[in-house]
């Protein structure tokens, strides 16, 4: 990997409203919880965030309200949206019903995981893919729905354009079973050359229990901190 990548995690949180809002909505939800928890690389972390939990109406469009502003604050261009199955669907249509209701209406699309081989068949539904393209998911974690979600788009003669998740775990991926010194997040961003934007990251999360100062938020933030100063990446 190339060095322009950085991997420090030691600069000084910053405050971020928005982030902080989501972070107590996450926790409100259920969606964001600590404990430990085994994630895909294998890791025991000790907090986890599931964002198939934001299972209702009200929590759904609370949670495009959050995406839609992080978008719009971020002055990223796009043209249109899509929501790689599964989780990426919902997500992808509670952002462009909020996006319409703020004044941007943009065309949005979605893929099956399989092929439909009858009525308008194929394994996209929704706008033709064109112009240049928003990709909504929840986490990333190898980077896999993002380099899938490319190709697609790419097939179809449009521009992967940017990327915008729930939460950024800033930890390093893994590759053939290892740690590597860089982030999934960090490599779309570095590598395939995409724009990403997150409404919060890990150090957001270590900001917020640092604010709170109980004694529960304190062992909390210990055990995330610790997690962190052995996987954590910038």
């Amino acid at each position: 990997m190339s060095e322009s990548i950085a991997t420090s995690h030691e600069q000084a949180p910053t405050h971020d409203a928005l982030a902080e809002d989501f972070v107590q909505f996450a926790l409100d939800c259920g969606v964001l919880r600590f404990g430990e928890f085994k994630t895909k690389a294998g890791r025991l972390s000790p907090y986890f965030f599931n964002a198939g939990l934001f299972d209702d109406g009200a929590k759904l469009g609370r949670l495009a309200e959050f995406y839609a502003q992080r978008i719009l604050d971020s002055g990223i261009e796009f043209d249109m949206v899509f929501g790689p199955a599964y989780k990426g669907i919902p997500l992808g249509a509670a952002l462009v019903v909020e996006l319409a209701r703020r004044g941007r209406n943009v065309p949005y699309a979605y893929n099956r995981k399989e092929a439909k081989d009858h009525g308008e068949g194929g394994s996209l539904v929704g706008a033709p893919l064109q112009g240049r393209v928003l990709i909504v998911d929840d986490v990333m974690s190898a980077g896999t729905a993002a380099r899938e979600s490319i190709a697609i788009i790419k097939a179809a003669g449009a521009t992967p354009h940017a990327v915008c998740i729930a939460l950024d775990r800033q930890e390093k991926a893994t590759e053939n079973g290892q740690d590597v010194d860089y982030s999934a997040v960090q490599y779309v961003r570095s590598y395939l050359g995409l724009h990403v934007c997150a409404i919060a990251k890990l150090s957001d999360l270590m900001h917020y229990l640092a604010r709170r100062g109980g004694a529960a938020d304190a062992a909390d933030h210990q055990r995330v901190s610790a997690y962190r100063e052995r996987y954590g990446v910038e």
